[in-house]
């Protein structure tokens, strides 16, 4: 197995911390009225929940958990809120408590660190937490914390995991993870390596019979097997189901990519003319013809606003010509499977006037 370095590097970073809080425990204990380790600890972690919105918050560096922290207790000071919070208020302004100041900045800093896979991913909202696709015969869910739940004989996630789960959301490391499940089965496919999963992939394309998803799918796994890093990798979604696992299905989707870090979500939908516009029947006059390709088109749009309003995915849709070039709409999607991680904003205002920093 191979280490993660950052993980190892990390670690020893947590590990040297912890020797520094015990060489300042007995000269900061007297600046406070805490009796021992477990108390004072107690005293400035306990305030964590209070602070920061930890279910929803997205923490990037042991700066921002400071920062965000600092910023929660005063907000919570500015609503009136008093007791062991303005003690511990009065605690970090005091220029005679200088050691508590220190011991406090590198606990922060710790417990960031300590809870780091926990709080620096974006996580996706309850109802952005699944989806269902394949063909009416062939559907699958991709949960995150998936569970079976016999009292409505249906999938569901465990929530209160949904933040824990350790792997990229919706990468291939998220499906080697979880598997997929199987609509009102407790039955998880699993997949032993990534080449297996690349394998059902494809097979679940080719049973659209469309040669420009199979075309664009065969590009897509070439492309996971030359990365390095494929389990981080965001799945490329064939065939989303508009109704979830709903057997008659109102639309689907030819395939979906969602962001991991800020989960935007991009769809994309190829149009031929001969599946999707293609005008039926003879001896029709023009107004009729005009009338049905009319029908035709607004049913494409309205299937993309759908999907737009329900679950908020934008939509890039490519045509006859566009299809011509599958190299290039492959280019098009590629620049969607190396998501890059946003930048974060602290406070360096109230880091510069806690802690000193400049």
């Amino acid at each position: 197995m191979i280490r993660d370095p950052n993980k190892t590097a990390r670690n020893k970073t947590i590990a040297k911390m912890k020797m520094e809080l015990r060489s300042l425990l007995d000269i900061t204990i007297p600046e406070t009225d805490r009796d021992n380790e477990l108390s004072l600890n107690a005293f400035i972690g306990s305030k964590a929940e209070k602070f920061l919105d930890l279910k929803n918050d997205i923490i990037k560096s042991p700066e921002e958990y400071v920062s965000k922290w600092l910023n929660g207790m005063e907000a919570c000071l500015e609503q009136g809120k008093q007791g062991t919070i303005l003690d511990l208020h009065d605690y970090l302004i005091d220029s005679k408590k200088k050691n508590f100041n220190k011991y406090c900045e590198i606990f922060l800093r710790r417990s960031f660190l300590n809870h780091y896979d926990e709080l620096s991913k974006k996580r996706p909202r309850e109802d952005e937490s699944y989806y269902w696709f394949g063909l009416n015969n062939a559907q699958h869910g991709l949960f995150v914390t998936p569970r079976f739940n016999t009292e409505i004989n249906d999938w569901e996630n465990d929530k209160s995991e949904i933040r824990a789960f350790l792997n990229i959301y919706w990468s291939i490391g998220h499906v080697l993870k979880t598997g997929l499940c199987y609509q009102g089965e407790d039955k998880i496919y699993s997949f032993n390596d990534v080449d297996a999963y690349l394998n059902f992939f494809y097979d679940q394309v080719r049973l659209t019979k469309s040669p420009y998803q199979i075309q664009i799918a065969s590009k897509y796994i070439d492309f996971v097997k030359k990365s390095k890093h494929p389990e981080k990798i965001p799945l490329l979604i064939p065939e989303v189901r508009f109704n979830s696992h709903q057997t008659k299905h109102v639309h689907r989707l030819d395939f979906l990519i969602i962001n991991p870090y800020t989960m935007d979500k991009i769809g994309f939908e190829l149009s031929p003319w001969s599946t999707h516009g293609k005008l039926a029947g003879k001896n029709k006059t023009l107004k009729q013809l005009n009338a049905e390709a009319l029908g035709n088109f607004e049913d494409e749009i309205k299937k993309m606003k759908a999907f737009y309003k329900k679950h908020n995915i934008y939509t890039l849709i490519y045509s006859d010509s566009d299809l011509q070039n599958i190299d290039g709409i492959f280019e098009d999607i590629k620049q969607y499977l190396n998501p890059v991680e946003p930048p974060v904003q602290m406070s360096f205002n109230l880091l510069a006037e806690y802690f000193g920093h400049s």
